[in-house]
């Protein structure tokens, strides 16, 4: 990320009303919008339902949830980079605070400048574990598909009695002939090898 991150919209949570000013008055200086401000873990879940924030900074210990059990219900709704506030890096609440989500932590009393940097930081961070997310999920899903199609190709070849690579050619075609993809074929070979089967069950 090049620069400062602004114009997001934050929801901020503590239970200190001067830290909750705080945040109020020196977020849109930086270019931010705080879209909604709580007082407590149970109130910032429903904050964040409502607005879908792009960035969550909450105090810890708060009324009712704290900010690292609320940040986990968030990000279990919605995805969202999450930074901690404190008045103590106390090591026990360091951690639990290891969640893939919780991207920054700040030590009260904040200082301006080291918020802002705080915050481009969870945001870049926030956007490098998505990419790895999404690349890990997408080779997930290649390998799953992987498993169906050589299924499929392994009944095609029983079935027609050829061989491994004519199989798998004749599938490629037909495919291209109805403009399936070749996933969706594989899974509606095995649809049907599931009704054969079934049917020769029958008597």
């Amino acid at each position: 990320m090049n620069g400062p991150a602004t114009g997001l919209r934050i929801v901020v949570a503590d239970d200190e009303r001067d830290m909750r000013q705080f945040f109020q008055e020196l977020l849109p200086h930086m270019g931010h919008e705080v879209v909604a401000v709580a007082e407590s873990g149970r109130q910032l879940v429903e904050a964040c339902r409502q607005t879908r924030p792009d960035v969550v900074i909450t105090d810890i210990k708060m009324p009712d949830m704290d900010g690292i059990d609320a940040s986990a219900e968030i990000n279990r709704v919605h995805a969202v980079p999450v930074m901690l506030v404190s008045a103590h890096a106390e090591g026990e609440l360091l951690a639990r605070s290891g969640a893939e989500y919780i991207m920054s932590y700040l030590v009260k009393p904040i200082k301006p400048a080291d918020l802002q940097a705080a915050i481009t930081l969870a945001v870049a961070r926030f956007e490098q574990y998505q990419r790895v997310r999404d690349e890990a999920a997408s080779l997930r899903q290649s390998l799953e598909d992987r498993k169906v199609i050589e299924q499929a190709k392994g009944i095609a070849m029983r079935r027609l009695s050829i061989g491994e690579t004519e199989a798998y050619r004749r599938m490629r075609r037909l495919s291209s002939q109805h403009n399936w993809k070749l996933i969706d074929l594989a899974h509606r070979v095995l649809e049907s090898e599931t009704i054969f089967k079934s049917l020769e069950e029958v008597r």
